[in-house]
């Protein structure tokens, strides 16, 4: 593959919204037959393996957590939650009772931005963390 493809192939996947990410990884895993979540603490680990000084300057990832619910709110965070990561219902309404919690691991400042704005208007508080 061509350096100007993979170029424009990260580009149009960084364009999309969350939302599009989720269906586009259930897709993937549907056609390649695979999980993605085995992926990703690799994909985590990579960051770390690089200069800490340098990342120690400003944070480009951010773990963006669910800090509180109150129960009034509670089925629109679990709608937010759902668009968030594609979990299934039950698993959504899990994660919210179980705050605080992680939502998103090491989401760009701009996605972390957006999911934290989502979750406060929605009734809950959320907090984005650099890592």
């Amino acid at each position: 593959m061509s350096e100007e493809k993979i170029s424009q192939l990260v580009e149009e996947l960084s364009s999309l919204t969350v939302l599009d990410m989720s269906k586009l990884k259930s897709a993937l895993e549907e056609k390649w037959d695979v999980k993605a979540a085995a992926a990703a603490p690799m994909m985590m680990a990579a960051p770390a393996a690089g200069d800490g000084a340098a990342a120690a300057e400003e944070a480009t990832e951010f773990n963006v957590s669910l800090d509180e619910v109150p129960a009034d709110k509670k089925i629109a965070v679990i709608k937010v939650i759902r668009e968030i990561t594609g979990l299934g219902l039950k698993e959504a309404k899990e994660l919210v009772e179980s705050a605080p919690k992680v939502v998103k691991e090491a989401a760009p400042k701009a996605e972390s931005d957006e999911i934290v704005k989502k979750l406060t208007d929605a009734g809950a508080k959320a907090s984005a963390k650099g890592v």
